[in-house]
């Protein structure tokens, strides 16, 4: 009878302290902060990173040939999403995996140009298609058949003008450019000023501090919140398992900025145009000089992650074409006389060919460089070259005759 006697304000519920209003929220807080610090110092230990790589082997602050390696040095790299990598330069700067010097007798020597994906950046060398291509051609051919790597880390097209004398001077048969989108995008810088941290020196504490707040001063809160947070090996290791989705990979990827991905575009940019511009004269004077002094020249261009995943999809929403790029390379390559090996539509035929890159670096990986070998001996050996072709012939009308 006592219960159903109870007042009204016997049933409202006890009143939180004061203090609890305080204490709870921190609480909440700092559940959050650990967690948040937990999982990028997990991400920090699983994604690590040197401290020094391929840099520390390049010169980089000669405007008079462009990035160039020195000599006799060797560095090592570990990207965030790579193993430990092993760069080694012989006495006159190339990762040639070869001393360089004269010839060798009865051999056919292709002299390699490019940038970071011709020069193996994140791949040891072994693995790269430099090394494995030799081995295919010759046996495809039948020919010796040698290849001195002269590309390097930031060698775009204008900086490869500063330095073409080295190439011809290597004595080549053939000389091969390797091309990608970066190369387009970049081609008229000489030194890596846009690839440079100029918070390198400070500390991790001090970094974050220092570009917080000159990023404040030219973005709001928000903005700068979602760019410190990009920096985050948090972010990076959300990333790199999202980015194994080809489907989510590639929606991120064709809303990214112009500036980046508008190659992947049926009509290009005026930025990327003028981009075109700039590297139709710089493959002027090169082609025009190999042309000179008599030696084949050869161009391929090779696709980024992207690319390479809408090319083996076989379709991409209205307004894109992953091969506009590639055929205005074609034309300009063909108008200064030189010789393009196309193996973008064999990658119709590798189902989900985004797997051999690096998620979130977008660096082709040794199962990349493997088909790059495999897709450009094959091209290479089947008429492209003459000098090739012709060696290859002979097994194969033996082959017919069996």
């Amino acid at each position: 009878m006592s219960a159903l006697k109870a007042g009204p304000e016997s049933t409202q519920e006890p009143k939180l302290p004061s203090r609890d209003w305080i204490i709870l929220p921190l609480l909440s807080l700092l559940t959050i902060c650990f967690l948040a610090v937990s999982t990028e110092s997990i991400a920090r230990l699983v994604f690590s990173e040197s401290k020094t790589g391929v840099g520390s082997c390049i010169v980089k602050d000669d405007p008079s040939t462009g990035a160039r390696g020195i000599p006799n040095s060797v560095c090592w790299e570990k990207n965030p999403e790579s193993q430990w990598i092993e760069y080694r330069f012989n006495s006159c700067g190339h990762r040639a995996g070869m001393e360089c010097g004269p010839k060798p007798p009865d051999t056919f020597r292709i002299v390699m140009i490019g940038s970071s994906i011709a020069l193996g950046e994140r791949v040891q060398r072994e693995k790269t298609f430099a090394a494995l291509l030799p081995a295919e051609l010759s046996r495809e051919t039948g020919k010796k058949v040698e290849l001195y790597n002269e590309s390097m880390g930031w060698g775009f097209s204008h900086s490869t003008t500063l330095r073409f004398n080295s190439v011809l001077g290597a004595n080549p048969d053939m000389i091969l450019w390797i091309l990608a989108p970066m190369d387009i995008e970049r081609t008229s810088l000489v030194l890596p000023t846009a690839d440079l941290d100029p918070y390198a020196s400070l500390s991790l504490r001090a970094k974050a501090w220092r570009r917080a707040k000159d990023e404040l001063a030219a973005n709001s809160i928000a903005v700068v919140a979602s760019n410190i947070f990009g920096r985050t090996r948090t972010a990076l290791l959300l990333r790199h398992f999202l980015y194994k989705s080809q489907s989510r990979y590639l929606k991120a990827s064709l809303v990214a900025p112009d500036t980046n991905m508008g190659y992947l575009k049926s009509e290009l940019s005026e930025e990327w145009k003028t981009r075109l511009i700039a590297f139709d004269a710089d493959a002027a004077v090169i082609e025009g000089q190999a042309k000179t002094a008599g030696v084949p020249f050869v161009a391929t261009f090779l696709p980024e992650r992207a690319q390479a995943a809408m090319i083996s999809r076989g379709d991409w929403p209205a307004g894109y074409d992953p091969c506009k790029l590639d055929t205005e390379i074609g034309s300009i390559i063909t108008r200064h006389g030189g010789t393009y090996v196309d193996i973008l539509p064999a990658f119709r035929n590798i189902p989900n060919p985004e797997q051999y890159y690096l998620p979130v670096d977008g660096h082709p990986d040794a199962g990349a460089h493997a088909i790059f070998a495999r897709l450009l001996a094959g091209e290479l050996a089947n008429g492209a070259v003459p000098e090739l072709q012709a060696a290859s012939y002979p097994k194969f009308a033996q082959k017919q005759g069996r």
